[in-house]
């Protein structure tokens, strides 16, 4: 849909956006109240977002390229006022205007002048940061924001567990919610998002724990970004990416990439708020590496359906920076078949061991996605949890509240290859293996 000066589908919009927390902000921008002097003209559009300083932020979109520009100090491309633009004119709520404003015109006509002097890929690319030192100063603010922002959470934590750990239970969502909407202002929104995950902790057998677990978690990252410029390279991206600071999709694309044929062996569907995110997961048969696939979806969106379980691909993979990083994205594809072969299930011990390893090279992983061979074991008792036992007798238990009902019912008691992802709380089985569109349980839709 180019030069057309349609608007574009919210499906179309969010496959933009370079991480979950940017398309949730979109969706919140996607309001009229929250912009002036919007319009469109030809493929142009434009308007002012309020933001949290006291002047708006002035935001302009080149559906032809596509392209945008935003005054915002954000490094993310696009950001989430051009996202949010982008919304509201999908949804019909940008009038059309009989001419461009100046400021439009002067930076489309800057867009047409180096377009006519046909610069090279990597420079059409990087049109953002074409004036160097304006980026360094961009990034510099953004530094200072997210340090000042991880010092006032450091602060808190200290005070949640000098107040203990049953008064922060008690306080419940609210305050927790407060401090993840300050490290959103602090440009952290990878942090906001872990500290939205913290009230999950607070119920069940051994919340105590697991809540202490979890700040002491937070509180790594805080102390590791302090020392961001001593770490190990690979770890400071690791640490960067917690924090939330944006890869652009072009500079992922630009790392060499891993180059398989990549089965694609299982996803699963959560639900956070009003955004749905998808998690896929491929596997290369010959380096036997794993890479994770994220889209996400909003307002009852389509999710991306282009990549799914029951294939494989001949492809290129370019993987995120960062120690441990499996989410990667997609380059060249040469060939897609029907099937995924035979894979090899592994025991429960070397899962636990491999998840180890992961949590060595990224102390803040969540999850890890392994084959396992075995059988489910039904609870023993009314409100225990499922487990799935190995052919070596070792057994890990399934994710609170998963029943296994069709993955008992599958294998009969023998064991079989599932699937799934390990995780710190136990092991979620997503489908069987040879034929990964046998799903274990349905919908595959998580609450996160």
């Amino acid at each position: 849909m180019t030069g057309t000066g349609e608007a574009w589908p919210r499906e179309r919009v969010l496959g933009l956006a370079p991480d979950p927390a940017s398309a949730r902000a979109a969706e919140g921008l996607a309001a009229p109240s929250r912009w002036s002097h919007t319009g469109r003209h030809g493929d142009a559009l434009w308007g002012s977002c309020a933001g949290s300083g006291s002047r708006p932020y002035q935001v302009l979109v080149d559906l032809s390229g596509p392209a945008w520009s935003c005054s915002c100090p954000s490094r993310k491309q696009p950001c989430k006022h051009a996202l949010g633009l982008l919304l509201l004119a999908g949804d019909g709520r940008i009038a059309g205007a009989p001419a461009l404003p100046p400021a439009a015109e002067a930076w489309l006509a800057a867009r047409a002048e180096r377009a006519g002097h046909a610069a090279p890929p990597a420079a059409r690319a990087s049109e953002a940061l074409a004036d160097p030192a304006a980026a360094a100063a961009r990034a510099a603010r953004r530094a200072e924001r997210v340090r000042l922002g991880l010092e006032e959470l450091d602060v808190w934590l200290c005070d949640q567990v000098r107040g203990g750990l049953a008064a922060l239970q008690r306080a419940g969502y609210a305050p927790v919610d407060q401090m993840a909407a300050r490290m959103v202002d602090a440009q952290a929104p990878g942090v906001a998002g872990l500290l939205r995950a913290l009230p999950a902790r607070f119920v069940g057998e051994g919340w105590p724990a697991r809540t202490l677990e979890h700040l002491a978690m937070l509180r790594l990252l805080v102390a590791a970004h302090r020392r961001l410029d001593q770490l190990p390279a690979d770890l400071a991206e690791t640490v960067r990416s917690r924090v939330g600071y944006p890869v652009s999709r072009e500079s992922v694309l630009a790392r060499p990439a891993v180059r398989d044929s990549w089965a694609v062996l299982g996803y699963v569907d959560v639900q956070d708020l009003r955004l749905t995110t998808r998690r896929v997961w491929l596997r290369g048969q010959a380096t036997g590496r794993w890479a994770l696939l994220l889209s996400f979806a909003a307002g009852g969106a389509v999710l991306d359906g282009s990549v799914m379980p029951g294939v494989t691909l001949d492809a290129d993979v370019h993987l995120y920076p960062g120690a441990g990083q499996l989410r990667g994205l997609l380059g060249t594809e040469d060939a897609r078949t029907g099937t995924v072969g035979d894979v090899e299930g592994e025991s429960v011990t070397r899962a636990a061991a491999a998840f180890g390893e992961l949590v060595v090279a990224d102390p803040w992983a969540e999850r890890l996605p392994v084959v396992l061979r075995g059988a489910p074991i039904p609870p023993e008792r009314d409100g225990g949890r499922w487990r799935f036992r190995d052919v070596d007798g070792a057994a890990v238990p399934l994710l609170a509240g998963v029943e296994a009902w069709q993955l008992l019912a599958r294998s009969m008691g023998d064991p079989v290859e599932v699937m799934g992802e390990w995780t710190r709380d136990g092991f979620l089985p997503l489908g069987f293996l040879p034929h990964p569109l046998d799903p274990v349980f349905s919908p595959q839709v998580l609450t996160g």
